[in-house]
């Protein structure tokens, strides 16, 4: 079934956007996290991508041109599927509502009092902001003001958890901070209320209260329609069976209602569609009713023994974080062929240079600084290890951003050390440092984030001396890198002590031959064995 893109709202005052460029044609198929278009917004321009999967079968703005938020930008469906029912209908929608707007105006009496909620003067309504392309809904991770307190224009108001990080939100208003729509720890979609700002003492409990975050403006509630109030319980019973029955999740002809996103997570998830709640609209089974999901069990007593101890657990909600690496990981592994590249690496020389080089005044560098220089400078010589992978093409990347995995309590981040095979061993030490730092302090900016094309992902600090690891798309490979072991080796026929490490290189086989992987890491064994060759 054909599902219509409107303009989405990149930005938290977002009002309009432009199509700067189209990445995909009419009749190109998508596939779910495709980037559909660059959207430029009042704030940046950002990659846009696909929630669905399908055939692009219409575009309604074309690059250049600029639509409201919330208007059609797309079609998505099967090939050939015919979408005039649905053009007619938005061309529809757009004409009923400047029809609307212009019979309101010419009204000389409303029949029924406007359904927007009056905000006092002053007033400003924030909803929670999108602050990451893929974000769908924030955390508000802790408040830096109170209500009462004042704000002025560019004060951080507070913490928000996103699907990538935990970002600072600032104020664009000034004035009291009179209502608070989330408390710390709760979540929301993005536009959802998450605070009113405005005059003191203004009365803002109406506002507050009708708030719709779906339409992103203060409305009044639709007025129930009038009912007979049951007078027995067995009338409440009736009552509460027939609203049951109006939200149906499956028809008569079998038919489950069920967004493609969901029916895809639930067929990865091996989950029985018939035994899921749809929380959508007339009972549709949406994305967060299959991660909810947890399936009855039976307990069943067989009165032979009773065993003494209790059964304890405890349970903890996933957070933004940990819900985008496992979407982004699964994705990569089960879209990405990969294959794995071990080597082992005599260390006795890089120990022997990291102590004299680390004997200087004011010098320090680890052995992973090392690594990061060795990688990017043999990127350098073999480009298609250094590539990333698109659906209609292959990006050959002449720069080197190398993505350094650093491990935070709720999951894992990847700052990323731009052009680092200009950049000195030092350079490179302090970029780490500083990174690392601030992952764990949940500081990072989301651009330090970004843009990796070959990833580094270092577990020889917790003594592990081999593994492997998931590529971070789209990057083509992601390096391993184990711990250095003292061991008996052969030296010039004789066996004697050495230091050697273990690495492993996980490759996409769509983008990287296992002849190129090979030449990579021989070149990259000859700068590690021989570490003086990366100052030269």
């Amino acid at each position: 079934m054909a599902e219509i893109i409107n303009m989405p709202r990149l930005s938290d005052t977002m009002e309009e956007g432009t199509v700067a460029s189209w990445l995909k044609k009419v009749g190109d198929k998508v596939e779910e996290g495709d980037i559909l278009a660059e959207i430029e917004t009042d704030k940046a321009t950002m990659e846009f991508e696909s929630f669905h999967e399908g055939t692009l079968l219409h575009i309604g703005v074309q690059e250049g041109e600029t639509t409201k938020v919330d208007e059609l930008l797309a079609i998505i469906g099967d090939e050939g599927e015919d979408i005039s029912d649905l053009l007619n209908s938005s061309s529809n929608n757009s004409e009923d509502k400047k029809e609307d707007s212009t019979v309101q105006d010419e009204a000389e009496e409303p029949k029924e009092e406007s359904s927007e909620v009056e905000i006092p003067e002053g007033v400003t309504v924030v909803t929670m902001p999108r602050l990451s392309d893929t974000m769908e809904e924030g955390t508000v991770a802790t408040w830096l003001k109170k209500v009462g307190d004042e704000v002025e224009e560019g004060d951080i108001l507070a913490e928000i958890e996103t699907d990538k990080a935990t970002m600072e939100f600032e104020s664009f208003q000034s004035g009291t901070l009179l209502h608070v729509g989330l408390n710390e720890g709760e979540s929301a979609k993005v536009d959802a209320l998450l605070a009113i700002i405005g005059p003191v003492g203004t009365d803002v409990s109406q506002v507050a209260k009708n708030f719709k975050a779906d339409s992103g403006s203060a409305k009044k509630e639709e007025p129930a329609k009038s009912v007979e109030a049951p007078k027995t319980k067995e009338d409440v019973v009736s009552n509460e069976n027939e609203k049951s029955q109006q939200q149906p999740r499956e028809t008569s002809t079998g038919r489950i209602f069920v967004s493609p996103l969901a029916k895809k997570l639930a067929e990865e998830k091996g989950v029985n569609l018939l035994q899921v709640q749809g929380s959508g609209e007339n009972g549709r089974i949406i994305k967060r009713d299959i991660e909810n999901y947890t399936p009855s069990t039976i307990a069943a007593s067989v009165g032979k023994f009773v065993p003494s101890g209790q059964e304890d657990f405890d349970e903890v909600p996933n957070s933004n974080m940990r819900k985008a690496i496992a979407k982004n990981l699964a994705k990569s592994k089960f879209t990405a062929p990969h294959y794995y590249l071990n080597v082992e690496f005599d260390m006795d020389n890089a120990i022997a240079f990291r102590t004299q080089y680390n004997s200087l005044p004011d010098t320090k560098i680890s052995f992973n600084d090392m690594v990061v220089k060795a990688c990017a400078l043999a990127l350098k010589q073999h480009p298609q290890v250094n590539s990333q992978w698109f659906d209609d093409k292959m990006r050959m990347n002449n720069h080197v951003h190398i993505g350094v995995a650093v491990a935070v309590p709720d999951g894992l981040v990847v700052p990323v050390v731009k052009f680092a095979n200009e950049q000195s061993l030092p350079q490179i030490n302090t970029a780490v440092k500083d990174f690392a730092i601030r992952a764990r302090n949940k500081k990072l900016a989301l651009d330090e984030m970004e843009g990796s094309t070959f990833t580094i992902s270092n577990l020889g600090m917790f003594g592990i001396e081999s593994f492997t690891s998931i590529i971070n798309q789209p990057n083509s490979a992601i390096l391993s890198v184990g711990a250095i072991i003292q061991k008996p080796v052969v030296k010039n026929g004789q066996i004697v002590v050495g230091n050697t490490m273990k690495l492993s290189m996980a490759c996409d086989h769509r983008t990287v031959d296992g002849a190129t992987g090979a030449e990579f890491l021989q070149t990259l064994k000859g700068y590690i064995e021989n570490p003086i060759t990366m100052l030269v």
